[in-house]
Formats: C-alpha cells, sequence, structure tokens
C-alpha cells in the first residue's frame, strides 16, 4: 500500500552574494520579511534561466551566466503553514551593472549572521551552512 504525501514543496532559485562579510537581502514590496534574492521558476525554466531572470528583475543587473556556480540545496518548513517546505537552490555569479531594488523590491539590505534571525528558515539554514564553510563570518 502506497501513502501519498500531502507536503506541498514550493520550488526556488537564489543568488548568493557576499561582500565585506555580509550577504545581500531583498524585501519585496508589501513584505515585512528580507530574503535572499531569486524566486520561483516559470514553466519549464532551468535554475540558470530563473536565476538570471529573477535577478534582472529585482536588481536590475545582469549575471555573468560562465559566473554561475551551485552554492548548494537547502530546505526548511515555510512558518505559519502546515504540510509546506521551501526548496532554495543557491548560486553565486558575478554581475555587471549597480544593484538596485526594481519596482519590486522595497529595499535591499547587507546581513551579518547577527541578522539570521530576520530571515526565513530555509535562509537560515543557508547562513549555517555558509558559516560552517567560512563563506560568512560567525560574527
Amino acid at each position: 500500500m502506497r501513502i501519498e504525501s500531502s507536503r506541498r514543496l514550493i520550488d526556488t532559485v537564489a543568488w548568493v552574494l557576499i561582500e565585506d562579510g555580509r550577504i545581500l537581502c531583498a524585501r519585496p514590496d508589501g513584505k515585512d520579511e528580507f530574503y535572499i534574492p531569486g524566486g520561483k521558476r516559470e514553466g519549464e525554466e532551468t535554475d540558470r534561466q530563473t536565476l538570471t531572470r529573477e535577478i534582472s528583475e529585482e536588481l536590475t543587473v545582469v549575471l555573468i551566466p560562465e559566473s554561475i556556480a551551485h552554492v548548494g540545496t537547502y530546505e526548511a518548513e515555510l512558518p505559519g503553514a502546515t504540510e509546506v517546505s521551501v526548496r532554495m537552490s543557491c548560486y553565486t555569479a558575478d554581475y555587471a551593472g549597480t544593484i538596485e531594488p526594481s519596482s519590486e523590491i522595497a529595499e535591499i539590505a547587507w546581513f551579518s549572521y547577527a541578522d539570521r534571525a530576520a530571515v526565513p528558515p530555509v535562509d537560515q539554514v543557508l547562513f549555517d551552512d555558509l558559516v560552517a564553510r567560512g563563506l560568512l563570518p560567525a560574527h
């Protein structure tokens, strides 16, 4: 007998940009919480296609395709939603242009590990992994 899981998965991709010991986060318009920039794929988009589209739409920069590198894939439950998890495939990449919040982003901020509690659980898992790997300072 096979039991179907009722757990729903939200599949996203995100851009990990660390500068001066801080990681770039964005607060979408109409939301109170900051997130690692990125979003959900449209149709049959690959991770890379989704990442470059979302970052261009959110932060008005162009990612350099040959520099895109997978950091890791993280998963955590969505707060306040039973049986819903978020999976976030994270990538680093060089970029061209100046980072500016688009009309769908209310503000951007550079978070240190001390700001970990201000981001959603899946982002916290990323923060923890980056610290464990020595990519983000723990202080």
